[in-house]
């Protein structure tokens, strides 16, 4: 029995060290951190599958693909207590970790005959990889956890998550043993493929971005192949290829068919025409220069200032059809009067100093640094396609080149996309590293990463010369990746923690409201947008749920069908009608909004309709927050 025992613990050794490892960051990590929602995008998202939105858990989020949503609504459904979506980003990135992490303690691991029959299992490995040695490659990953990915762990995005899923599925493609077989080819990539579908459902602009990277790792795979153009070669790449897709459109289909009535058609032509004009045109609303412009498109001077403040929602007529004419108006005037020539010259230089001169380090010097591991390992390689790895880099640096400039050109390059592309692109350069070390060492004539890798111990003393200068590269490598991460851990920790100091303190206001708003629930508030888009909230620990009884007076679901739903639990069909003629409808603005702005904004709307208010302040809400009342000054004479 003990021996059973052992042989059972020894089977499944990879796994258990690489969750004790994984488990222990996550554990250290929380006790030093706390787990919060990045953006205020991640907290709409969690309220409408929460059913803190609408009042009842829904797959319609707008962000993530239906199917997706709505298994998650569904666990909410089941159970409201638990904080699935978080929980579920938290699974996902620690995840791919463990993942990565388990390919990595496998690597080097033989293969032996067992009587006459073959067997992959490490306790008849001809050459087993110590426990030592699996233990420094999770160290490593947990370098790199804490030196380059801390912030993104502990401040979770789902834009974010859906790069670590693709990142993931393209190291664990590059580094799979080598299977003859079709069906062994396509059940080793199961993982692989089921990431790449996750990942397009839960950000599927992120997936499509990165989406060139994952076909270069099949490409370089396959030229790897001793005969490239075979008929099993085809069937095993194309089935990867064609499972992946398969799972894409049925997403996208599913994901169509849900968002297909009128209501959500209308919204969606209202949420694209929002997105044209807010995310890559926002001078059209924010810039003076435009007023007259704007105006010729028969925009009033107080419809103006609510489209810069984000509060347009207080305006009905600010519907699909209006922002369509303001988004059509942009790329037809605005993108047409741009100076190209001037753009491209900025960006190209931007992108060379940040690729080159370390603009977004450590990002861009850890790139670097696996570009030159790349070339080290390729030049020390073996085999008959010796030099493959220099038209591949190649190609790579076109290729991520064209996705820079894109992203670049289109001035839509915050950190969650440009980290995003530089995860990626490291797993792609550290699989191509990991396959050119161990093809030195195994001296073999095909690049396949075989579960014999660590089998050289026959060789001639000729032939162990790719194996000592392999094994050098790798140890400077490694070094080098010690250095650069260990540096980027060390000025990492004091801002991430500075960082949430300043979350916690923030979000104190947010608690205040709510708490409010929930002791108050016979009312309904809309908020101020610029006085609450600061707000984050922690995953874990947070109290509350159920129905929320408020709503900022813009955004991206402002006028979708869960919006009306929403406010229709209190009978406002109307935003400015019923702040000026429900009793039980108020406004939050922040004390510095409020001292900032002033309240012109509401008057100037409320005078284009005939009608002359006043903004009463009634209550007071947290230190920094109050709740205010929207009359007429012949109701305040009433009262």
């Amino acid at each position: 029995m003990r021996r059973e025992i052992l042989q059972g613990l020894r089977r499944y050794e990879n796994c258990i060290l690489t969750l004790f490892v994984v488990l222990a960051n996550v554990i250290v990590m929380g006790v030093f951190f706390d787990f919060y929602y990045d953006l205020n995008d991640d907290t709409m998202m969690l309220d409408i599958m929460s059913g803190a939105y609408s009042g009842s858990p829904d797959g319609h989020n707008m962000q993530t693909l239906y199917p997706l949503g709505t298994l998650i609504a569904l666990c909410y459904r089941l159970c409201g207590a638990v904080p699935w979506y978080g929980l579920f980003l938290c699974l996902c990135q620690f995840g791919c970790f463990y993942l990565i992490g388990v390919r990595l303690c496998s690597l080097g691991e033989g293969r032996q005959k067992a009587g006459d029959r073959q067997t992959s299992a490490p306790l008849y490995a001809a050459s087993r990889v110590s426990v030592g040695r699996k233990l420094m490659r999770l160290v490593a990953l947990s370098v790199l956890a804490w030196g380059v990915c801390l912030s993104h762990l502990m401040n979770i995005q789902y834009t974010i998550t859906s790069a670590m899923l693709s990142a993931t599925a393209i190291f664990l493609f590059l580094t799979m043993p080598d299977k003859e077989d079709a069906t062994g080819f396509l059940h080793g990539n199961i993982p692989s493929m089921v990431l790449v579908v996750i990942a397009y459902q839960l950000r599927s602009e992120m997936l499509l971005l990165t989406f060139p990277f994952i076909c270069l790792a099949g490409l370089y795979r396959l030229t790897e192949e001793k005969t490239i153009f075979m008929k099993g070669n085809l069937i095993r790449y194309g089935g990867v290829l064609g499972i992946m897709l398969a799972g894409m459109l049925v997403s996208r289909g599913l994901d169509y068919a849900a968002y297909s009535s009128d209501a959500w058609k209308d919204f969606l032509r209202l949420f694209e025409a929002r997105t044209t004009v807010y995310d890559f045109y926002p001078e059209l609303v924010r810039e003076d220069r435009y007023q007259e412009a704007l105006e010729s498109l028969g925009v009033t001077a107080a419809q103006q200032s609510l489209l810069r403040n984000y509060d347009y929602g207080l305006d009905d007529t600010i519907d699909s059809a209006f922002l369509m004419t303001l988004a059509d108006y942009a790329v037809d005037t605005l993108r047409g009067a741009k100076d190209w020539g001037g753009i491209v010259r900025e960006q190209v230089y931007r992108y060379y100093y940040r690729t080159l001169r370390g603009g977004d380090a450590p990002y861009s010097i850890l790139l670097l640094w696996m570009y030159a591991a790349v070339f080290a390992a390729g030049v020390c390689g073996v085999g008959i396609r010796r030099y493959v790895f220099l038209w591949q880099t190649i190609l790579l640096l076109c290729g991520r080149s064209l996705i820079w400039m894109f992203i670049m050109l289109r001035e839509r390059d915050p950190e969650r996309i440009t980290h995003s592309l530089y995860l990626v692109e490291f797993a792609l350069l550290a699989a191509m590293t990991i396959r050119m070390l161990y093809r030195g060492i195994n001296g073999r004539e095909d690049a396949g990463i075989r579960h014999d890798l660590g089998a050289y111990d026959n060789r001639r003393p000729a032939e162990r010369v790719p194996v000592r200068v392999s094994r050098g590269i790798a140890l400077l490598m490694a070094a080098a990746f010690v250095l650069i991460t260990g540096n980027g851990m060390m000025k990492g920790i004091p801002v991430l923690r500075a960082e949430q100091e300043g979350r916690a303190k923030v979000n104190e206001n947010w608690y205040a409201i709510d708490r409010y708003c929930r002791e108050h629930d016979e009312n309904f508030y809309f908020e101020d947008v610029y006085s609450t888009v600061a707000f984050s909230r922690r995953i874990f620990g947070v109290a509350g749920g159920g129905y929320a009884n408020y709503d900022i007076m813009g955004g991206w679901m402002c006028g979708s069908p869960l919006y009306y739903d929403k406010i229709g639990r209190y009978g406002i069909e109307s935003v400015h009608e019923a702040l000026l003629g429900q009793e039980n409808v108020y406004l939050i603005l922040s004390d510095q909004e409020a001292q900032e702005r002033g309240f012109a904004w509401i008057l100037d709307f409320y005078a284009e309709q005939g009608v002359a208010v006043v903004v009463e302040r009634t209550d007071t809400i947290g230190t920094e927050y109050a709740a205010y009342r929207v009359k007429c000054p012949a109701a305040i004479q009433t009262d």
